[in-house]
C-alpha cells in the first residue's frame, strides 16, 4: 500500500498545474512563433538565402500554419540532400521513439493502466495509476509482465528494422560522388608517429604503399607557434582598426550632416588615440589608424617571411596520409601499423582541415594518456559534486522539505505550491545540467582528442552517463530511496518490501520533468527566443562593424552533443516507468512526436551544421543509449517482482515464474545486443571491401538513392531514373524509407499496386517548383545615384555610397529589417582608388599554397604579386557550398588546405568598413592603405551607412573574396577632405 507520507509529492495538484501551465505556455509560445515567422526571416527562415544554393529550403507562405505541411512534405532523399546523412538519421532516431511510444500509449492504456486502478492496493492520488495499487499477491501482476516483454520486443524490432536503414544509407554515404569527390573521403590523420617516419617522407609513404591503389600524398604536420601568434596578434588588430575606423566613419557622416542642417561648416572629429604600451597610460599617445595600420603592415610582412617557406618549421607527430582509393584509407584505419605500444595508434577517418584541433596533433602519447586519466577522474569527480548539488537542490523544493524551514512549518497545501513544486524542481534543474557540458567539453579537448567532432561524439556518452546518474537515479530517487533508506534503518528486513510502495511515487518528477521539455522546451526550440534577442540587439550594442553584422547573420548551429543524450534520457524515463505508470507512456509520445516537427523545420530552416559531417555516425551511440533505457527498464521489472514476492505471504510457483520471465527478458535482450554489436557496428564504422568492388565495378549504385529496406546486393540498388519505370522506383524507394519502418514492405508495395498514381512524381511533388527555391522577397525599385566628380588636383576620391549604389538593385533579407542583399553582378566595382602608374595586371606568383579554397584564410601569401581583374565578378557568400578541397585538387592544394591554419594565412589584410555618402574619408582609407605598405586594404563594397546614421551591411557579400593590388598613391594627388 502506498504510504501517505507520499501524498504531497504525488498529488493530482501538483501534476494538474505542472500539465496546466506548461500546456499555456506552450500555447503561447507556438503562436508567438506563427505570428513571428513569416516577419522575422532572418532569425526563422536564413536557410531560404544562407546557405548554398542546392541546399536551400524554399520559401514558405505567410499562413500562420503554412510552415507544418511544408516540412512533413520533404521527401528522405531531400532531407539528405539538404541537411546531410547525420541530421536525417537524428530525425528518424525522434520519429522511431514517437512510434514507439504511441504505440506503448495504446497498449498501456488499454491494458495496465485499468488492472491499475482496480488493482484494490488502496493506493491514493496519482499513486492509484501506477503498479503500487496492485497488490503483491495477485494474478493482475502477469499482464504488467506480458505487456512489458511486448514492449520490450517492440522496442528491439524498432532498433534492427533502423539499423537496417541505416548501414544501407551509410554506405551510401560513403560512396556517393558528393562524398568521395572530396579528399577527406580518402585521407587518414595518423598521430604519434615514430621519429623515423616523421623525419623521412619517403619511409611514411612506403609504410602506406602497401595499401590498394597506394598513396598519393603525404603531408607531416609542422610546428608554426611563432607564426600563430603573429597571425593571431594581425588579426586582433585589424579588427580594433575596422572598429575604429567603422566609427569614425559613422561620425564623419553623422557631422556632416547636422553642419549642413544648420548651414555651419563642416569639422572633421578628431581621430582616435591610443598608446604603443599594454602598460597603461605608459608611453606618448599615437594616432590610432597610422599606428594600427603601420602595425598590421610589420606583422604581414613578418608572415610573408616566416610562412614563406614552411620547411623552416620542426616536423610533428602526426600526418595526413593521401590514399588513392577509399577502401584503401578505410583499411589503414582498422590495420596495426606499427610494433611499438602506442605508435601510430590514433588514426581518424574522413579528415575535414576546419574539424582539426591541431595543438592536440603532437602530443606524446604517455602524455595523452595521462591527460586522459586525468580527464577521467575529473569526470568521476564531477559525478559527485553534482550528485550533491542535484540532490540537495531537488530534496530543498520539496514541500516537506520547505515545511522544516522556520517559518514555513505551517504551509498549506495550496495550488501555489502544488504549482511550486511541480515546476521549480525541473526548472532548477535545467539549469544546473546546463553548466556541465562547458565543463565536460573543455576536459575532452584538455585530454588530447585532436578532432571536434570526435570531442563532441565523446561528449554525448559522458553526458548521457551524467544525466542518467545526476537526472534520472538521483533526481528521481531523493525522494523515495531516502524514504527507503529512512525506514529501512529502522527495519532493515523492510528495504525490499518497500520499493513496490516508493519507487512508484517517482512518477511524478518523471511526470513534471517530461512536461517541462515536452511542451514548454520544444516551444523554446522553435521560438528561439535567445537568438531573436541578439539578432536584433547585437547590431545595436556590439556588431559595430559590417563583419560583425554579417557575423550576427550566421544561421545557428545545433548542439549534437548535448541534445541527443536528453532525448534518451526522455526514452529512458518513459520505458522506465512504461509498465510502472503507463500515463507516462503518452506524455514521451507527446515529447517526441511535438520535437520530432520542431526539429524538421529548424533543420530544414534554421540549422546549418557544416562543420558536423560524420555520415551519421551520432545515430549509433543513440542506439547503445537506448538500449541502456532497456537494460535499465528490464532491471526495474525483476526488481519490482522481487519486492512483490517479498511482500507476499504466500509464495509460490506463480510468484517464483513472475521472477523468472523478467530475468529471461534481460537474458534475451543481453543476446539481441551481441548480435547487434557483432552484425551492425563493424559495417558501420567503415566502408565494407565487398560494397567498394561492387560500386568500383558499377558508380550508378553510389549515385541512386538505395532502397533502404532491401537486404539484397549493392548491385540489385541500380536503376535508370530518366525512364518512366526507373522514375516509379524512385518514387517507391521514397515510401520504403519514409514507411518502411512502421509497417511491412509488402503491405507498402499492396497500397502503391492499388494506388499507382502515387507514383507518379508529377503528381506528388515533394517540393514547391524550382523558382521557389531560389526566389527571394520582392525586390525594391532601383536605386540610383550621381557618383562624385573628381577633384581639382588630380586626385581620383573614392566613390561613395550612392556612386556603389548606382546601377544596383537591393532586396531585403527580411521584411523587417534594414540589412539588404545588393545584388553583386548588377553593381560596378568600388574597392579603394584606382593605382596609378602600375599596371592593371600582374601574373600570379608560383607558391606551394597555389590555390583559393573554401577555408577562410586559405589563399596565396605574396602581398606584392597580387591584382585586381574588374572584369571578374564576385559571388554571394553563400552562392557556393563549401565542398571542401576536391579529389582533382593539384598536391600543391592539398599541402595547403592540410596545412596549419597559420600557414594558410595570408600576409594581406582586408579592412572592410562603410564609406560616408559624402567621400569624407576617402584620403583617410588612402592613408590606411600606405601606412599598410601595401598589405592592407580597404574595401567599402557591401556596407553604408543609412539615413539615421546606422551602418548596414550586405549579408551576402564576401570582402574577401576580392583580389588584391598594391596601392601607389602620389603624394601630390592626395585630396584632402578636412
Amino acid at each position: 500500500m502506498a504510504s501517505s507520507s507520499d501524498s504531497d509529492d504525488n498529488s493530482v495538484s501538483t501534476f494538474s498545474s505542472s500539465l496546466v501551465f506548461n500546456i499555456v505556455v506552450a500555447a503561447v509560445i507556438f503562436v508567438g512563433f506563427c505570428i513571428l515567422r513569416p516577419r522575422f526571416k532572418r532569425v526563422y527562415a536564413p536557410r531560404t538565402y544562407a546557405v548554398g544554393k542546392e541546399k536551400r529550403s524554399p520559401a514558405i507562405g505567410s499562413w500562420p500554419l503554412a510552415w507544418i505541411p511544408a516540412v512533413l512534405k520533404v521527401s528522405d532523399d531531400k532531407i539528405i540532400e539538404r541537411v546531410g546523412l547525420d541530421t536525417y538519421m537524428f530525425l528518424r532516431y525522434m520519429r522511431s521513439m514517437f512510434v514507439i511510444f504511441v504505440v506503448l500509449s495504446f497498449l498501456s492504456l488499454v491494458t495496465i493502466l485499468p488492472v491499475n486502478i482496480t488493482g484494490g492496493g488502496g493506493a491514493t492520488e496519482l499513486n492509484r495509476l501506477t503498479i503500487a495499487n496492485v497488490p503483491s499477491e495477485s494474478t493482475k501482476l502477469w499482464v504488467h509482465i506480458v505487456f512489458f516483454m511486448v514492449f520490450v520486443a517492440w522496442v528491439l524490432r524498432n532498433i534492427f528494422v533502423e539499423l537496417q536503414v541505416y548501414t544501407r544509407l551509410r554506405i551510401w554515404w560513403l560512396t556517393n560522388p558528393s562524398h568521395t569527390g572530396k579528399v577527406g573521403a580518402s585521407t587518414i590523420m595518423v598521430t604519434t608517429l615514430p621519429p623515423a617516419l616523421v623525419d623521412s617522407d619517403d619511409r611514411l609513404r612506403a609504410t602506406f604503399d602497401l595499401f590498394p591503389g597506394g598513396v598519393r600524398q603525404v603531408i607531416v604536420n609542422r610546428n608554426c607557434s611563432e607564426l600563430e601568434e603573429a597571425v593571431e596578434e594581425r588579426d586582433a588588430l585589424a579588427a580594433s582598426l575596422e572598429k575604429q575606423l567603422t566609427s569614425y566613419a559613422a561620425k564623419c557622416e553623422k557631422l556632416y550632416k547636422k553642419a549642413t542642417k544648420k548651414g555651419g561648416e563642416y569639422k572633421a572629429p578628431k581621430r582616435p588615440t591610443m598608446r604603443e604600451s599594454k602598460i597603461p597610460l605608459r608611453g606618448p599617445k599615437l594616432d590610432a589608424f597610422e599606428f594600427l595600420s603601420t602595425k598590421i603592415g610589420e606583422l604581414n610582412r613578418r608572415i610573408a617571411e616566416l610562412g614563406g617557406d614552411p620547411t623552416q618549421f620542426n616536423r610533428q607527430s602526426s600526418a595526413f596520409v593521401f590514399f588513392n582509393k577509399q577502401a584503401a584509407a578505410h583499411m589503414a584505419a582498422q590495420t596495426v601499423l606499427d610494433y611499438k605500444p602506442f605508435s601510430m595508434n590514433l588514426v581518424s577517418l574522413d579528415v575535414n582541415p576546419d574539424d582539426i584541433i591541431w595543438s592536440n596533433l603532437n602530443l606524446n602519447p604517455y602524455d595523452r594518456r595521462i591527460r586522459g586519466y586525468v580527464s577521467l577522474a575529473a569526470t568521476v569527480g564531477l559525478v559527485f559534486v553534482w550528485t550533491l548539488m542535484t540532490g540537495a537542490l531537488t530534496t530543498l523544493v520539496g514541500v516537506k522539505n520547505l515545511r522544516k524551514i522556520p517559518g514555513l512549518e505551517h504551509m498549506s497545501d495550496s495550488k501555489f505550491f502544488g504549482l511550486f513544486t511541480g515546476i521549480v524542481p525541473a526548472v532548477v534543474l535545467a539549469i544546473v545540467m546546463a553548466l556541465l557540458p562547458i565543463i565536460l567539453r573543455l576536459l575532452l579537448r584538455l585530454e588530447g582528442t585532436p578532432r571536434v567532432s570526435e570531442v563532441n561524439l565523446r561528449l554525448l556518452n559522458r553526458y548521457f552517463f551524467f544525466q542518467v546518474w545526476n537526472v534520472y537515479l538521483i533526481t528521481i530517487f531523493t525522494s523515495s530511496i531516502f524514504s527507503i533508506a529512512t525506514d529501512g534503518l529502522k527495519d532493515p528486513g523492510s528495504i525490499i518490501s518497500l520499493i513496490p510502495d516508493k519507487v512508484p511515487g517517482s512518477s511524478t518528477p518523471i511526470l513534471t520533468y517530461i512536461l517541462l521539455l515536452a511542451f514548454t522546451g520544444a516551444a523554446k526550440e522553435i521560438l528561439q527566443i535567445v537568438r531573436l534577442a541578439l539578432r536584433y540587439i547585437m547590431p545595436l550594442l556590439f556588431a559595430k562593424t559590417p563583419r560583425k553584422i554579417c557575423g550576427a547573420e550566421t544561421p545557428a548551429q545545433f548542439d549534437w552533443a548535448t541534445s541527443i543524450p536528453t532525448h534518451s534520457l526522455i526514452f529512458l524515463m518513459g520505458f522506465s516507468y512504461s509498465f510502472i505508470a503507463p500515463i507516462v507512456n503518452c506524455f514521451a509520445a507527446v515529447y517526441f512526436g511535438l520535437y520530432y516537427l520542431v526539429y524538421r523545420y529548424q533543420f530544414l530552416y534554421v540549422y546549418n551544421d557544416a562543420n558536423w559531417v560524420t555520415g551519421g555516425l551520432s545515430f549509433p551511440k543513440s542506439v547503445k543509449q537506448t538500449m541502456v533505457g532497456v537494460y535499465i527498464s528490464e532491471v526495474y521489472m525483476l526488481l519490482m517482482m522481487v519486492a512483490k514476492l517479498a511482500n507476499n505471504d504466500n509464495i509460490n510457483a506463480n510468484a517464483i515464474l513472475r521472477i523468472i520471465f523478467p530475468a529471461l527478458i534481460l537474458l534475451l535482450t543481453i543476446f539481441a545486443h551481441i548480435y547487434i554489436n557483432d552484425a551492425y557496428m563493424p559495417i558501420i564504422n567503415y566502408l565494407p571491401v565487398r560494397g567498394a568492388v561492387e560500386i568500383e565495378e558499377n558508380p550508378k549504385i553510389a549515385s541512386t538513392f538505395p532502397d533502404v529496406t532491401g537486404d539484397g546486393d549493392l548491385s540489385s540498388d541500380t536503376l535508370d531514373t530518366d525512364s518512366i519505370s526507373g522514375a516509379e522506383r524512385t518514387m517507391r524507394r521514397r515510401f520504403y524509407a519514409a514507411y518502411g519502418s512502421l509497417v511491412p514492405k509488402r503491405l507498402i508495395d499492396y497500397v502503391l499496386n492499388k494506388l499507382p498514381r502515387l507514383l507518379d512524381p508529377s503528381s506528388r511533388a515533394s517540393d514547391a517548383d524550382a523558382e521557389s527555391l531560389h526566389a527571394g522577397p520582392p525586390r525594391l525599385p532601383t536605386i540610383t545615384g550621381a557618383s562624385p566628380a573628381g577633384s581639382a588636383n588630380g586626385f581620383v576620391p573614392m566613390p561613395t555610397a550612392q556612386h556603389y549604389n548606382a546601377g544596383a538593385e537591393i532586396r531585403p533579407t527580411s521584411d523587417n529589417t534594414n540589412i539588404m542583399s545588393i545584388d553583386s553582378q548588377a553593381k560596378p566595382s568600388t574597392l579603394y582608388p584606382p593605382m596609378i602608374n602600375e599596371p592593371a595586371d600582374q601574373p600570379d606568383a608560383p607558391s606551394i599554397h597555389s590555390i583559393t579554397s573554401a577555408t577562410e584564410l586559405r589563399q596565396r601569401r605574396n602581398p606584392t604579386m597580387l591584382s585586381v581583374n574588374s572584369a571578374t565578378q564576385r559571388q554571394s557568400r553563400y552562392s557556393m557550398a563549401d565542398t571542401g578541397p576536391l579529389v582533382t585538387s593539384g598536391d600543391n592544394a592539398l599541402a595547403e588546405a592540410f596545412s596549419n591554419p597559420a600557414l594558410r594565412a595570408k600576409a594581406t589584410t582586408c579592412i572592410w568598413v562603410p564609406l560616408d555618402n559624402c567621400g569624407l574619408c576617402n584620403e583617410l582609407y588612402a592613408n590606411v592603405q600606405n601606412w599598410g605598405a601595401g598589405t592592407v586594404r580597404v574595401v567599402t563594397d557591401g556596407t553604408w551607412i543609412d539615413e539615421k546614421g546606422h551602418v548596414r551591411a550586405d549579408v551576402e557579400f564576401d570582402p574577401d573574396d576580392t583580389d588584391f593590388i598594391k596601392p601607389a598613391m602620389r603624394a601630390d594627388s592626395l585630396h584632402k577632405s578636412g
